[in-house]
């Protein structure tokens, strides 16, 4: 049996999650106030970023005639602010940037210091905490996820363990900015508020909205002020109707189905570079530059 609308749960990750519709039933709002998404987006750009790299300073929009393009095959940097991602290029084109993540590739993250998970600190605590730079490496199943042009989120899509399709993570965040520099990376800021569809009864899927409480917590702790909060919510509003509600791309184009050859799932590892050195040993007393 469906779980109701409104019903919550608890992700896999350790989030709460609230069950707000289901595809193809329209889109009921999760903002209290509507907003063009180019106002949202120049509300949230004044987030303090986190990146410290001069090439975030040279990086130009992925909209811009002038952005690079990268080729299929061609390992890259993702990087939400203080995160730094190893993945490879699928494909890139007008419409997006396509990204493979195959298991095992390298990844540095901030996290507690005291050893704890970010999950683990209390809500109340969470950004307030010191923090230090982890390597890990990409767990379970690959990850196939799409930047689509100048938009304020990227698609993620996630498999079980037997392959098959497990639903599709939609991440809010700054609109993605294209650089050069030592590794050619693209970059973006993490907005806290996410959604998540499931996999099952295709063309009514369950849509749920992702640590609404913890963007309310960023609040509190002064990582967003409550203008930038509603801004984050303005977004999840525009990507119900610009492409959740219809199954637009790049739900359209099956990618929960793309299946690597030997070469593009070889794991890809972080370059040996002073940046990447560097990140390595950052540290801080509170998350709430990002």
């Amino acid at each position: 049996m469906r779980m109701p609308i409104g019903s919550t749960d608890v992700s896999e990750s350790g989030g709460t999650v609230t069950l707000i519709g289901r595809r193809a039933n329209g889109w009921r709002s999760i903002a209290s106030t509507e907003m063009p998404l180019d106002e949202a987006v120049a509300l949230l750009e004044k987030q303090a970023h986190a990146h410290e790299d001069p090439a975030f300073e040279e990086a130009v929009l992925s909209s811009d005639a002038d952005a690079p393009r990268y080729v299929p095959g061609q390992s890259i940097l993702w990087r939400y602010g203080r995160h730094i991602e190893a993945v490879r290029v699928i494909r890139d084109d007008e419409r997006g940037l396509v990204i493979w993540i195959p298991p095992g590739s390298s990844r540095l993250e901030p996290g507690p210091a005291d050893g704890r998970r970010h999950r683990d600190v209390p809500l109340d605590e969470r950004f307030l905490e010191p923090w230090v730079m982890r390597e890990k490496t990409w767990t379970g199943q690959g990850v196939v996820r799409v930047a689509p042009t100048g938009k304020p989120w990227s698609v993620w899509f996630f498999r079980r363990a037997d392959g098959s399709p497990a639903g599709v993570y939609v991440n809010l965040e700054l609109p993605h900015r294209r650089g050069t520099g030592e590794t050619s990376s693209v970059f973006s800021n993490d907005l806290v508020l996410d959604i998540w569809i499931d996999a099952e009864h295709v063309g009514s899927e369950d849509v749920w909205l992702k640590d609404a409480d913890e963007l309310e917590a960023v609040v509190r702790q002064g990582r967003f002020t409550a203008e930038q909060a509603e801004a984050v919510r303005v977004l999840a509003d525009h990507a119900g109707h610009d492409f959740i509600v219809d199954g637009a791309w790049p739900l359209d184009e099956d990618w929960a189905h793309w299946t690597p050859d030997a070469e593009m799932d070889v794991p890809v590892a972080l370059p040996p570079t002073p940046l990447i050195e560097s990140a390595r040993r950052r540290s801080g007393p509170n998350s709430l530059g990002g």
